[in-house]
């Protein structure tokens, strides 16, 4: 059965998505027996559009790429109205993330699952403010709750803990949780100044013109309290997260780790301690070069899962990217068409 999608969000992901559903249809149609075809998109800059037998992706990519509204199939309905009106079967909640509101992301993933559409979402918000009551919401009406491109982008963070990791007890994870801050210690390291770095960083687009939510840790904050809340069963606030970012570390600190043999890194980490409560942590540490973390260098993002049968595994991806996570959303909906085949 063809899978009907909304994409709420036509940003960055949300092209990234449809890119991938174009050019890998018929090997998805091959391999996995997936199909699916969007029959609703909305997003503040180029409009809200519906079409129960599906939009004409090609031009809105066009459209979109050339900074126009779209033309075709556009309707008036808000993005809380289409979602509850449309035929998909499938949410994408891509729009930006606020991690203190959650807003509007939050009403967005409401809407779709109380009217029995599932949920894919990378958008931290829902996930980190909210995850407990949409899950318990989606399970009520029979539908999913997928947030993969939550953490890390495509690489399985998420997935792996409940898949090839399910059955081994994970006591903690720990690990680099941003791309724009890891890359900015990367070219520190090197010798170049903090703020000549950041300014570097953000004309390669890894940090924000306001690049508080990176430099400041809130972005692995909202990170680290998604993996306390789902993988270690927790129910932590945002708040409860202690919070550092790498704003105070210069050329000094890191000329002394390197004489120690480390690497500053900014480490998200959660831990379940011996009676069971859960805590976690995100700030700046020196790794020592034998660490698996020490090495991870640039944009890229790393995770040491530690477990009772297996010891220390450590998976090292992208943390960003259009096509990476959107990759992570592809894999959600694929698991989404699994199940509902069972």
């Amino acid at each position: 059965m063809k899978q009907k999608l909304a994409i709420i969000g036509f940003g960055t992901v949300g092209q990234g998505i449809c890119e991938i559903l174009l050019s890998k249809k018929d090997y998805l149609k091959k391999k996995y027996g997936y199909s699916a075809e969007v029959v609703a998109v909305a997003d503040f800059v180029y409009g809200n559009c519906y079409n129960a037998k599906g939009l004409d992706l090609k031009k809105m990519l066009d459209q979109a790429k050339n900074k126009k509204k779209f033309t075709k199939d556009v309707v008036k309905m808000d993005n809380v109205t289409l979602i509850k009106k449309c035929n998909a079967n499938v949410v994408c909640e891509l729009t930006f993330t606020d991690l203190k509101t959650g807003g509007p992301a939050i009403d967005h993933c409401k809407a779709a699952l109380s009217t029995k559409k599932h949920v894919v979402t990378s958008n931290k918000g829902p996930a980190a403010l909210k995850y407990q009551e949409l899950a318990k919401l989606a399970k009520k009406n029979g539908v999913e709750f997928k947030i993969e491109g939550t953490v890390v982008a495509g690489t399985p963070i998420i997935n792996l803990t409940e898949g090839p990791l399910a059955g081994c007890e994970i006591t903690k994870i720990r690990g680099i949780l941003n791309g724009t801050t890891n890359y900015m210690l990367t070219e520190m390291e090197k010798g170049m100044a903090y703020d000549k770095v950041l300014k570097i960083a953000q004309d390669l687009g890894y940090a924000e013109a306001d690049p508080t939510g990176d430099v400041e840790g809130h972005d692995a904050r909202g990170k680290v309290t998604i993996l306390a809340n789902i993988v270690m069963g927790a129910n932590l606030k945002i708040a409860d997260v202690k919070c550092k970012g790498i704003t105070k570390i210069s050329l000094d600190d890191i000329a002394k780790a390197k004489k120690e043999n480390a690497r500053w890194k900014l480490i998200g980490c959660v831990e379940k301690k011996a009676d069971g409560t859960v805590v976690g942590s995100v700030g700046p540490e020196k790794v020592p070069l034998t660490h698996p973390l020490a090495g991870v260098m640039g944009a890229t993002n790393a995770l040491t899962f530690t477990t009772d049968m297996l010891g220390d595994v450590t998976m090292v991806g992208p943390g960003a990217g259009k096509i990476q996570t959107g990759y992570a959303i592809l894999t959600d909906m694929i698991a989404i068409s699994k199940a509902c085949k069972k």
